[in-house]
This record gives C-alpha cells, structure tokens and sequence, in this order.
C-alpha cells in the first residue's frame, strides 16, 4: 500500500490549540495539495486525519479534491507514532493519505522508511511505500 503522509497547512495562532483553523494561505496550500494528488491519480483514496481541528480542514480540503470524505482517527493526533499510524493505515486501500503534525510527522517517515527525519513544511508530503499491508478494501 502506498500512504501519503501529511503535516497539516498552515494555521492561525490561537488558544484552544485543537481549534486552530487553517488560515485563508492554508486552506489554498491544502488545495493545492490535493489538486496534486488528484493529478497523481490518487482519487479514490481513503483519508484520514488527526482529530485537530487545523488537520480536519486540511484532510476535508484533500479528500474533496480526491472524491472521498476524511474520517478523522486519534492516532493521527499529537504524539503520534509509526506504531500507530500503521495500525490506522492497515486494511484501508491501496493509497491512504494520512494528515498528522510535527514533529509527529518526520518522525513516523523516518521510521517506516528506515531513512533520516525528512523536513515537513506545512502542507508537506512525504510518500511511503509500506509493503506487507494489507489493502482491506
């Protein structure tokens, strides 16, 4: 399965933290961003994202260029592992884009990768390919 990870776009400063929304620039980068999956011919795929309100808009914004609804899943959510995220992304189709935070992010491909920590700018991507996971639908 391939999973497209995904650091949440840009969003405003604020107090609570989970209810941070995405500013104007970041709800255009999370467009623009799922316009470049669509192109990838990603459409189809299941979404999925942290419960944060900042990562819930960025997911809705992909999943609405791919043709799907996001589904948001509390493993996605600060603190989250490689652990985790496999276990979420298991079963779920053959490409799952996942949007989470950092540090969270680098962390995860630097694990499922067996690489080094990649940078992950607001909006940013990372593709892993994960074989041995099983593709459920």
């Amino acid at each position: 399965m391939r999973l497209y990870l995904v650091r949440h776009a840009d969003a405003a400063p604020g107090e609570p933290d989970e209810l941070r929304p995405l500013t104007s620039r970041g709800r255009q980068q999370a467009r623009d961003l799922g316009a470049r999956l669509a192109a990838r011919g990603v459409v189809g795929a299941t979404v999925l994202s942290s419960p944060l309100l900042r990562a819930r808009e960025t997911a809705e914004e992909i999943a609405r260029a791919l043709g799907t609804t996001p589904e948001t899943d509390e493993r996605l959510a600060p603190g989250a592992t490689a652990t985790g995220v496999r276990a979420a992304v298991t079963e779920r189709g053959e490409n799952v884009v996942a949007v989470g935070h950092q540090p969270d992010c680098s962390r995860v491909a630097a694990e499922l990768t067996a690489g080094p920590e990649p940078s992950f700018p607001k909006a940013g991507l990372v593709v892993i390919e994960l074989p041995g996971l099983r593709s459920g639908r």
